[in-house]
């Protein structure tokens, strides 16, 4: 047995040097959000969870401790069959709970009779949670940000994983928040994350950034979808550096084309979303554009939600939100195909 303390009292510093990361909450809880990497190990999932703390309430503590010890020597069995038996003696993993108290206790305990260095991350997730928002206090202010701007159908995103590609450092806001930033935007195959998971997204790719290179991103408004972006990142984002992408309308409608695939495939759905936009534009104009959907004329489509209600409202509010985008530097795209873009992020790499 290690003679090291079975606990972390700092650790959160140090994550990158455990083998695993192992998360002995519910399902329910490590769904909410969890610390990047980490595997979920419950002790006692969801209906067991529930089921004790009842008995705990409503019987005695005590009662609810004896159901629980063997609730959680079952299923700490169960993951080392499932999970661990393969693991080397030198393996070190950190284990942690809600507030690296019992649960996370117990499977320290377990683990390091059997020979591993695993160890307790003491304060649990709480302590985690705590340092992400911390960090996003901070974080952003030593970050210099180069931000895309241009209105919808722009290819900002598209050209932001280009850059990504020619080995500029990104952070892809619409990508953590799986939403594509519009009213029509939600990502077809991928839910939002919750708002906790989220912002533990945005830290991860943060404090990962070497401050001394810039860090691109796009112009997005303060609500992604249901999730925001917090403050002190979004006021530090509004001061960063503007590029506004300028592209033709003929080159922007191909690229929602491209890009909205999945509503140009589930009409229904499509027509769905447009009855959002009812009411700033009203029953009638809604009508005239679900009919288009039904004529499959995608082209005159995208054109006139480009025309008629994404430029507006670029012009009402994108503009004004990014305080350094008049000073600008504006580029010239006459064309949005993968090729074109991929030329241009080599040539604003590196500046």
């Amino acid at each position: 047995m290690s003679s090291q303390p079975d606990y972390l009292s700092a650790g959160l510093d140090r994550l990158d040097s455990f083998d695993s990361i192992v998360d002995v909450r519910s399902p329910a809880e490590f769904a909410e959000d969890h610390i990047p990497g980490a595997i979920n190990c419950p002790v006692l999932d969801d209906e067991e969870r529930a089921r004790v703390g009842t008995l705990y309430k409503q019987v005695s503590p005590f009662e609810a401790r004896k159901l629980g010890a063997a609730l959680v020597s079952r299923n700490i069995a169960r993951a080392i069959e499932t999970h661990f038996l393969s693991k080397p003696k030198g393996w070190k993993p950190l284990i942690y709970c809600w507030r690296g108290g019992q649960r996370s206790g117990a499977m320290t305990i377990v683990l390091r009779q059997v020979g591993w260095a695993a160890q307790r991350l003491e304060g649990g997730y709480k302590v985690f949670r705590q340092r992400v928002l911390d960090d996003l206090e901070t974080l952003p202010a030593g970050l210099a940000f180069r931000v895309l701007c241009g209105p919808t159908g722009s290819a900002k995103t598209a050209l932001l994983g280009a850059l990504a590609e020619a080995g500029e450092q990104v952070l892809d806001l619409e990508g953590l928040a799986s939403h594509r930033g519009s009213v029509l935007g939600g990502e077809a195959s991928t839910p939002q994350p919750g708002q906790k998971a989220f912002e533990t997204r945005l830290w991860s790719v943060l404090r990962g950034v070497d401050p001394a290179r810039p860090v691109w991103t796009e112009s997005e408004s303060r609500r992604i979808g249901r999730l925001h972006v917090p403050g002190a990142l979004f006021e530090r984002l509004r001061d960063g550096d503007c590029v506004r992408v300028d592209a033709p309308m003929e080159a922007r409608v191909a690229h929602l084309l491209e890009r909205y695939t999945d509503l140009i495939a589930d009409p229904a759905d499509f027509c769905a979303k447009l009855d959002r936009l009812v009411v700033q534009h009203g029953h009638e104009q809604v009508a005239a554009w679900k009919a288009l959907v039904e004529a499959k004329a995608w082209p005159q489509l995208a054109e006139e939600l480009v025309v008629r209600h994404y430029d507006p409202a670029y012009r009402r509010g994108g503009e004004g939100l990014y305080r350094r985008l008049a000073e600008g530097q504006t580029l010239a795209v006459p064309s949005l195909d993968a090729a074109t873009l991929a030329e241009v992020a080599r040539g604003l790499a590196g500046r």
